[in-house]
Protein backbone atom coordinates (compact mmCIF):
# COMPACT_ATOMS: atom_id res chain seq x y z
CA UNK A 1 0.00 0.00 0.00
CA UNK A 2 1.22 3.69 -1.41
CA UNK A 3 1.77 6.49 1.09
CA UNK A 4 -1.23 8.31 -0.35
CA UNK A 5 -3.49 4.66 -0.23
CA UNK A 6 -2.52 4.79 3.32
CA UNK A 7 -3.46 8.23 3.73
CA UNK A 8 -6.97 7.75 2.02
CA UNK A 9 -7.77 4.33 4.05
CA UNK A 10 -6.84 6.61 7.24
CA UNK A 11 -9.68 9.15 5.96
CA UNK A 12 -11.97 7.11 5.14
CA UNK A 13 -11.80 5.73 8.64
CA UNK A 14 -11.86 8.67 10.09
CA UNK A 15 -14.92 9.56 8.57
CA UNK A 16 -16.12 6.27 9.33
CA UNK A 17 -16.01 6.96 13.11
CA UNK A 18 -17.15 10.42 12.96
CA UNK A 19 -20.35 9.21 11.32
CA UNK A 20 -20.67 6.05 14.27
CA UNK A 21 -20.16 9.08 16.71
CA UNK A 22 -23.25 10.82 15.40
CA UNK A 23 -25.38 8.02 15.66
CA UNK A 24 -24.47 7.82 18.80
CA UNK A 25 -24.27 10.93 19.57
CA UNK A 26 -27.27 12.54 17.96
CA UNK A 27 -27.87 15.14 16.11
CA UNK A 28 -26.66 17.97 18.80
CA UNK A 29 -22.83 17.33 18.36
CA UNK A 30 -23.56 17.15 14.36
CA UNK A 31 -21.62 20.41 13.93
CA UNK A 32 -18.64 19.55 16.45
CA UNK A 33 -17.85 16.15 14.72
CA UNK A 34 -18.57 17.89 11.38
CA UNK A 35 -15.88 20.84 12.37
CA UNK A 36 -13.25 18.21 13.65
CA UNK A 37 -13.29 16.20 10.31
CA UNK A 38 -13.10 19.15 8.03
CA UNK A 39 -9.80 19.81 10.70
CA UNK A 40 -8.58 16.40 9.80
CA UNK A 41 -8.85 17.15 6.30
CA UNK A 42 -7.55 20.35 6.34
CA UNK A 43 -4.75 19.11 7.99
CA UNK A 44 -3.97 16.37 5.07
CA UNK A 45 -4.72 19.40 2.18
CA UNK A 46 -1.79 21.49 4.34
CA UNK A 47 0.57 18.89 4.65
CA UNK A 48 0.00 17.94 1.05
CA UNK A 49 0.80 21.17 -0.37
CA UNK A 50 3.57 21.36 1.91
CA UNK A 51 5.44 18.42 0.61
CA UNK A 52 4.60 19.59 -2.88
CA UNK A 53 5.79 23.25 -2.59
CA UNK A 54 9.24 22.02 -0.91
CA UNK A 55 9.35 19.45 -3.88
CA UNK A 56 9.02 22.16 -6.20
CA UNK A 57 11.96 24.42 -4.15
CA UNK A 58 14.01 21.47 -4.25
CA UNK A 59 13.72 21.24 -8.10
CA UNK A 60 14.28 24.49 -8.47
CA UNK A 61 17.33 24.53 -6.39
CA UNK A 62 18.72 21.64 -8.03
CA UNK A 63 18.10 23.57 -11.39
CA UNK A 64 19.71 26.52 -10.23
CA UNK A 65 22.68 24.82 -8.97
CA UNK A 66 23.25 22.72 -11.99
CA UNK A 67 23.32 25.98 -14.09
CA UNK A 68 25.40 27.64 -11.59
CA UNK A 69 27.86 24.77 -12.32
CA UNK A 70 27.41 25.01 -16.50
CA UNK A 71 29.38 28.36 -16.58
CA UNK A 72 29.22 31.85 -15.80
CA UNK A 73 26.02 32.74 -17.29
CA UNK A 74 26.20 31.15 -20.41
CA UNK A 75 30.26 31.57 -21.24
CA UNK A 76 30.04 29.64 -24.45
CA UNK A 77 32.52 30.09 -26.82
CA UNK A 78 29.16 30.03 -29.31
CA UNK A 79 28.05 32.89 -27.79
CA UNK A 80 31.14 34.86 -28.02
CA UNK A 81 31.63 34.54 -31.60
CA UNK A 82 28.17 34.89 -32.00
CA UNK A 83 28.62 38.67 -30.03
CA UNK A 84 31.70 39.51 -32.09
CA UNK A 85 30.09 38.51 -35.43
CA UNK A 86 27.02 40.48 -35.04
CA UNK A 87 29.13 43.48 -33.93
CA UNK A 88 31.38 43.98 -36.75
CA UNK A 89 27.90 43.17 -39.05
CA UNK A 90 26.59 46.05 -37.34
CA UNK A 91 29.78 48.16 -37.48
CA UNK A 92 29.54 48.33 -41.32
CA UNK A 93 26.48 50.43 -41.56
CA UNK A 94 27.24 52.49 -38.12
CA UNK A 95 30.65 53.60 -39.63
CA UNK A 96 28.97 54.68 -42.76
CA UNK A 97 25.98 56.49 -40.62
CA UNK A 98 28.88 58.28 -38.48
CA UNK A 99 31.23 59.19 -41.81
CA UNK A 100 28.19 60.71 -43.61
CA UNK A 101 26.95 63.16 -40.46
CA UNK A 102 30.44 63.62 -38.46
CA UNK A 103 33.48 62.73 -40.80
CA UNK A 104 35.94 60.88 -38.81
CA UNK A 105 35.31 62.06 -35.89
CA UNK A 106 31.68 60.34 -35.85
CA UNK A 107 33.31 57.16 -37.45
CA UNK A 108 36.18 57.17 -34.65
CA UNK A 109 33.10 58.03 -31.92
CA UNK A 110 31.26 54.76 -33.49
CA UNK A 111 34.15 52.53 -33.25
CA UNK A 112 35.20 53.29 -29.85
CA UNK A 113 31.38 52.40 -29.33
CA UNK A 114 31.45 49.10 -30.50
CA UNK A 115 35.06 47.96 -28.88
CA UNK A 116 33.74 49.28 -25.57
CA UNK A 117 30.11 47.45 -26.15
CA UNK A 118 32.21 44.31 -26.61
CA UNK A 119 34.90 45.00 -23.74
CA UNK A 120 31.63 45.18 -21.56
CA UNK A 121 30.44 41.90 -22.39
CA UNK A 122 34.01 40.14 -22.53
CA UNK A 123 34.24 41.50 -18.92
CA UNK A 124 30.38 40.35 -17.63
CA UNK A 125 31.11 36.74 -19.16
CA UNK A 126 34.75 36.60 -17.38
CA UNK A 127 34.42 34.54 -14.27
Amino acid sequence: MSGTDARDADLKKELDATLRARGELGEEYESALVESFLEKVDQRIDSAVDRRVRRQLAEQQMVLARGAKGGAGGDSWGERFGFALVSLVLAVPLSAVAGAFAGMTGIVAAWLGIVGVNVAQAVRLKP
